[in-house]
């Protein structure tokens, strides 16, 4: 078992989910910046996200499950954090659909849990990464909703974020912790623990291997940004002063990323002409929803670094160069894979 060498003058970031598809890129930007690092994953979907920052001496795993509170406790007696990223959770409507129970101990009771936790430890920052599918279905579809908008889940992963959200803003007391809610956009893009059942990455995915995409639902909107742009995020929320972003919400991405999934289409069509595509027209999709960003721009200076189109160009090369060999495989998804048409959300 490796162990961090503590020193006093880091500070140390507890990453749940560290080995995933956001954490894993979060663990090497918080490396660059000078913390130290725990990972709490269980690596239901492997390790090798991690194999290049195993031997970082400012880097631990802790292989343990965030619902398994005798081992959360060992945590806060065995290191003294001055923050916690919580990535860990079952993520996505599928996966929440396919395993419910789990899904209400890990979303919520053991967020809950986590973050006493950590106010009883007294840690400094708290950063819980929720997810602009809170917001439902747009009253006004001509207009944008942003961080005053009332939230109006229409899925069980949705409705566990949103019940953690209340609980941060009306149960923790004020007067120590410094919690900061991001709702993340749909995201896409490469990382080291990569995934190809996210609508940018799948549709590029098919494309890429020549085959018709069955595209549901064509005129849902949605936001999107790139997976990277996430820690970016993190990172600006860490650094900010804490009355700057104590007990706050901040939607995350950039106005201009808002697409239909037919506008999506358009892109891939601007970088392979050849592509086939059929639509499955739908009515009842409730979520459907175009995102204002602003605020994260004003209040902590964000901004992407990547655009839609150069996502859509990531994929399709990391497979047609080989980078990627088998996109089919199952380790790239979150839930398991048929060999049937699905509709990808």
């Amino acid at each position: 078992m490796l162990e961090l060498i503590k020193n006093p003058g880091q500070k140390i970031i507890m990453v749940t989910g560290g080995a995933g598809y956001v954490g894993s890129i979060l663990l090497r930007r918080l490396l660059q910046e000078g913390y130290q690092v725990v990972c709490v994953d269980t690596l239901c979907y492997g390790g090798a996200s991690l194999l290049d920052i195993w031997g970082n001496p400012n880097f631990v795993l802790e292989k343990i499950d965030i619902t398994n509170q005798d081992a959360v406790n060992e945590l806060f007696n065995r290191y003294s954090f001055h923050g916690i990223v919580h990535l860990a959770a079952i993520v996505g409507d599928p996966a929440c659909k396919i395993e419910p129970e789990l899904a209400r101990r890990t979303n919520l009771e053991a967020s809950k849990y986590l973050l006493e936790s950590a106010v009883h430890s007294k840690v400094t920052r708290f950063v819980f990464a929720s997810t602009c599918s809170n917001y439902g279905k747009m009253k006004d579809p001509d207009k944008y909703v942003d961080e005053r908008t009332p939230l109006a889940p229409v899925s069980l992963y949705a409705e566990l974020k949103v019940a953690f959200e209340e609980f941060i803003l009306t149960k923790i007391p004020r007067d120590g912790i410094c919690p900061t809610i991001l709702r993340f956009s749909t995201v896409y893009g490469i990382s080291p623990r990569m995934r190809f059942d996210l609508t940018v990455n799948e549709f590029s995915k098919e494309v890429a291997l020549g085959r018709e995409l069955l595209v549901f639902g064509e005129q849902f909107w949605r936001p999107y940004c790139h997976v990277s742009d996430f820690s970016q995020a993190i990172l600006a929320v860490l650094k900010a002063d804490a009355e700057t972003v104590a007990f706050d919400v901040f939607n995350v991405g950039d106005t201009s990323q808002n697409y239909t999934k037919k506008m999506l289409v358009e892109e891939i069509l601007r970088q392979v002409p050849e592509a086939r595509f059929s639509y499955v027209h739908k009515e009842d999709d409730p979520r459907d929803y175009r995102v204002n960003f602003d605020r994260i721009r004003d209040t902590l200076g964000f901004s992407i670094t990547r655009s839609v189109p150069q996502g859509i160009h990531e994929i399709l090369t990391s497979i047609w160069s080989g980078i990627v060999k088998n996109p089919q495989d199952q380790s790239y998804y979150n839930i398991p894979l048929l060999n049937t048409a699905r509709e990808v959300i």
